[in-house]
């Protein structure tokens, strides 16, 4: 079997950054060496050197649309993982909103033979909940499902769950994580009726935050607590936007025993609201970014542990789709390829240690849906290893883009690290701005009883 032998980075990994290498064979971690116990070389291993380097678990992102099927316009499983590979994103969990949707086992078992043929990252896949498919998400296969999706905003389609008596057979009918997206619709409707009789189709986007307000946020994220408390669901509420959300989560229980998780997304740790007269539709997403008020909090909750994962909601659309007024605008961004590299450039600015981005980024989301083998970097699990440059700048732009949409939010931006290396179970998947020839991806595999 292969060999892959990284030498002399510096490991961080468990809360911990120590100088040393690492030993593959086939797809897994053979040896981790430490200081003197580091070989000089392994002759029948290639080796990467990588003097001066971090070398990090894999990223396991537990939210992206990559379109496919019925959406390829906008990206597929090819385009948009190869973009995740040059991120360092090693293991996806991929959202049920796509044409079909993915609200059958049947329709989700498909998506996986969609993926064995041209993913690059590992991937697992939502069922996705509506008002009348609790017999699906009853029978859900825990070996095959990563989690219940569930839209208490806007969705396309019948994806929206805004039946009380549905929402409570969805909370109370499944032992695997439900993952909502927690905005109150009819404060939503109320609003955008207001400001576009106020303004009209094209407003400026700097209303997004008022229509996808703050209180439509805490009033259906307080909803799912709620739920989640009366019938011992395991709930994960996704890309939180605010400071008073906040006040729904404890920090002081191990992860592995929380029943109520929380999760931020890079765009909301980045941005604020004055971000909106720049970017406009380009940092249009839902929930809505808001005040740097709310940014800051949720930074501080990161760092606190109410915050659990730090995820992408990566969600491609069009240039023309993004070029449209504001309510035609679609909502949502690419985000796979910059990801590791915007949260490292929060590192050098000292709002986040590199001990707590790798927990945040690949540690917890094994934890929480209980991802067999992955997500550390430990003897006996996938060799699953990213590694960055943190001394390397680069300039984004259209040139050096993968996603299948061809833009960036992060376009002009000058990054201070490089992701040089991502290995995905054993083998290169990206090197030194490459993409390799082959293709190593599996199916996640989680350790549910």
């Amino acid at each position: 079997m292969k060999k892959l032998y990284i030498a002399n980075g510096l490991i961080v990994n468990e809360g911990k950054s120590v100088t040393g290498s690492i030993l593959t064979e086939g797809n897994f971690i053979r040896e981790i060496f430490t200081g003197s116990e580091r070989p000089v070389h392994i002759p029948d291993a290639e080796t990467i050197d990588a003097t001066g380097m971090l070398v990090m678990p894999g990223v396991i992102d537990d939210q992206v649309h990559f379109r496919e099927p019925g959406l390829t316009h906008k990206g597929d499983f090819a385009t948009e993982s190869a973009a995740a590979v040059a991120g360092g994103i090693t293991s996806v969990m991929e959202m049920p909103n796509t044409v079909p949707q993915t609200i059958t086992m049947d329709l989700l078992k498909k998506k996986h033979e969609m993926a064995s043929r041209s993913s690059r990252t590992n991937y697992s896949f939502y069922l996705g909940a509506t008002n009348n498919n609790i017999e699906e998400i009853r029978n859900a296969d825990p070996a095959l499902v990563c989690g219940i999706k569930v839209f208490m905003g806007a969705s396309t389609g019948n994806m929206l769950v805004d039946n009380q008596e549905s929402l409570r057979k969805i909370f109370a009918g499944t032992s695997l994580p439900v993952a909502c997206h927690c905005e109150d619709e009819p404060t939503i409707r109320a609003n955008m009726q207001a400001y576009t009789e106020e303004y009209g189709d094209d407003m400026p986007f700097e209303y997004h935050p008022l229509i996808r307000s703050r209180e439509a946020c805490l009033k259906s994220s307080s909803l799912a607590v709620s739920l989640a408390v009366e019938y011992g669901t395991r709930l994960h509420i996704l890309h939180l936007s605010t400071a008073e959300e906040m006040s729904l989560f404890g920090n002081a229980t191990p992860l592995s025993e929380k029943k109520i998780t929380a999760e931020v997304c890079v765009h909301h740790l980045w941005f604020s609201d004055s971000s909106y007269k720049e970017k406009g539709a380009f940092i249009k997403w839902n929930p809505a970014i808001k005040k740097d008020s709310d940014r800051q909090a949720l930074i501080e909750a990161v760092n606190s542990d109410m915050i659990d994962i730090i995820a992408t909601d990566h969600a491609p659309h069009t240039l023309d789709e993004k070029r449209a007024p504001y309510t035609k605008a679609p909502s949502g961004g690419p985000l796979v390829q910059h990801s590791l590299v915007a949260m490292m450039e929060m590192w050098y600015k000292g709002l986040f240690t590199l001990e707590k981005i790798v927990e945040k980024m690949c540690h917890n989301p094994a934890i929480l849906f209980q991802v067999e083998k992955r997500g550390y970097i430990r003897k006996g699990y996938y060799a699953d290893i990213v590694i960055v440059d943190p001394a390397s700048k680069w300039r984004v732009s259209e040139k050096n883009i993968l996603y299948k949409c061809g833009w960036s939010p992060f376009e002009g931006y000058l990054f201070s690290s490089t992701v040089q290396t991502t290995v995905v179970n054993g083998k290169i998947a990206w090197n030194n701005g490459e993409l390799a020839d082959n293709i190593n991806s599996m199916p996640l595999t989680f350790n549910r009883k």
